[in-house]
């Protein structure tokens, strides 16, 4: 793609147009209304349960995102941002479906770097569909020096939307509904033998099954995970978030 390098009547702020509209902030790429394309990751498991992180030192849970960098496809930059806040690589996940168009939020003055406000809006977003191929212990959120997220938890589909940040939780809404009807079925259980492994146990005229489990505090969890009680509601002054346009908020 050959850029055009056409000064604005910004161009004291920092910011260059392209013949695609787009304006560089710094590294940062935006379109002409100040929206950062990014792309938002619902990563599924066998139950149709999905990944829910916890996002480092706040109280606010949300779903793998980040933004789109110069030179890539929304398709790259998914797979990009699945290793670096989920640990995971391309052959551990399908793609189920996306989103068809781009769905926008905007960012609050407050949480935008006040050398950005003005330039910087808030984020358009790809959401891309995942079902995991792997295993938990697949996942691991210290694939990078600079993790998004300190726990997670896999959660129905429907996440509860008040435990997420105010700003998304319509883009929130539209993906999941957009993206629910390429639910995969759910795998289903062998109930003949499971119901056979209870009868033998039971045979033995006593809970043999309960003695095989782990004792107290052994359960294995994958690399930066870590138990949590269910998310509490957010509350805007406990949020936590600073958010800039460099960051993937």
């Amino acid at each position: 793609m050959r850029k055009v390098q056409e000064k604005s009547s910004c161009d004291t702020c920092g910011a260059v147009h392209n013949g695609l509209s787009l304006k560089i902030w710094g590294l940062i790429m935006l379109d002409r209304d100040g929206f950062r394309p990014n792309v938002g990751i619902i990563l599924l498991n066998h139950k149709n349960q999905v990944f829910w992180g916890k996002r480092i030192r706040t109280h606010s849970w949300q779903f793998p995102q980040g933004g789109i960098d110069r030179g890539e496809s929304p398709e790259q930059a998914m797979f990009r941002e699945l290793h670096e806040e989920v640990g995971l690589h391309p052959e551990h996940v399908r793609i189920v479906a996306r989103t068809r168009e781009w769905l926008r939020y905007e960012v609050p003055d407050r949480y935008i770097r006040r050398d950005a406000r003005g330039h910087y809006k808030g984020q358009k977003q790809i959401w891309y569909l995942l079902q995991l191929l792997g295993h938990d212990w697949d996942l691991n959120l210290r694939a990078t020096n600079h993790p998004e997220f300190d726990a997670w938890r896999w959660n129905d589909y429907w996440v509860p939307l008040d435990v997420v940040v105010e700003f998304k939780r319509g883009v929130y809404e539209m993906a999941l509904t957009e993206l629910a009807r390429y639910l995969p079925r759910p795998e289903p259980r062998n109930r003949f033998l499971r119901g056979g492994m209870r009868t033998r146990d039971n045979e033995g005229g006593s809970d043999n099954h309960m003695s095989r489990l782990p004792p107290s505090g052994s359960y294995e969890l994958p690399p930066g995970a870590s138990f949590e009680p269910e998310p509490r509601p957010m509350h805007p002054s406990h949020s936590g978030l600073q958010l800039d346009p460099i960051n993937k908020h």
